[in-house]
């Protein structure tokens, strides 16, 4: 009897173990699956409210420049339509509007000083006519999994005056709620390193980016310099906690959060997931010597 019930928990506890799916990590720690899932999605719930001022602060402000590199290189025309994953504070968003408005003004001052010969009521109906159509039918999506952080972000949306061309979707990046080749451009800024499976979520990027579509990821990633590797992890692991403790009351979420820069996959290794994913045209540009770098690729 003692042994049948020894082989029978034995039982119970592979089929929890298989249950929870494989062993993964979670910051230095090995989780499961399942386990690390939440985890993330507690991190995250954590930090929401103070994510923007943590980023200021761990990044010196830095990663605002990172973004708007991000921007420039996406180089956004009137009409594009745009899925932000793991988006929630809205940083991505909001750069996509005012670089498209930016845009749209200028095709505007272009398309009235063609036509020198328009009276003064023309160039006023005209004016007024294409102001409010200021993004061209350019829509953005920012799909989030964590309802915290869509919060955040739409408390910001709404305070900073944006409403036209935005929409807010809880969603999976995994399992993304989108039908089949609807978008052209597909972001993931800060966001790719937290998802559980990251093979599913470029698989799900390529599914819901239209033919020619583009994708591109903003990630922390691998330092090549020795001594700036040092440095780095130097104020990764002695400096960030303690601003998480001191900004946000939190030191275990953002030791995490340095941890699991840590386990990212290197550049090379993230651009051959990408195009195992089915992209093409992969490559990648670093930033700042490595901290962070941007991956591009096509649907084609």
């Amino acid at each position: 009897c003692p042994a049948l019930l020894a082989r029978l928990a034995g039982a119970v506890r592979a089929s929890r173990g298989l249950a929870a799916g494989p062993e993964m990590h979670f910051g230095f720690q090995t989780v499961t699956e399942e386990e690390r899932r939440e985890k993330i999605y507690q991190v995250f719930e954590s930090v929401a409210k103070k994510y923007d001022v943590m980023n200021d602060s761990m990044t010196l402000g830095i990663h605002r420049v990172w973004k708007d590199i991000l921007m420039h290189k996406m180089n956004p025309c009137p009409g594009t339509l745009l899925l932000d994953v793991a988006g929630g504070t809205g940083d991505i968003a909001f750069r996509f509007i005012n670089y498209v408005r930016s845009v749209r003004q200028r095709q505007l001052q272009r398309k009235l000083k063609q036509h020198q010969n328009l009276s003064w009521q023309e160039i006023f109906e005209s004016y007024q006519k294409d102001k409010f159509d200021s993004l061209g039918d350019s829509q953005v999506v920012v799909c989030d999994i964590n309802r915290e952080m869509l919060k955040v972000g739409k408390q910001k949306a709404q305070h900073l005056g944006y409403s036209k061309g935005l929409s807010w979707v809880l969603g999976n990046a995994e399992e993304l709620p989108f039908d089949d080749d609807k978008f052209d451009v597909y972001t993931i800024a800060f966001g790719i390193r937290n998802v559980t499976r990251i093979d599913l979520a470029l698989q799900e990027a390529y599914r819901v980016l239209k033919p020619g579509g583009r994708f591109l990821c903003l990630e922390f990633s691998h330092v090549s310099n020795p001594l700036l590797s040092r440095l780095y992890d130097l104020y990764s692991f002695q400096v960030i906690p303690v601003l998480g403790e001191v900004i946000a009351g939190d030191w275990k979420s953002y030791q995490y959060l340095v941890e699991s820069i840590r386990q990212f996959p290197p550049q090379e290794e993230l651009k051959a997931m990408i195009e195992d994913a089915g992209f093409f045209k992969v490559d990648y540009e670093n930033l700042n010597f490595g901290i962070v770098a941007i991956h591009s690729g096509f649907k084609l």
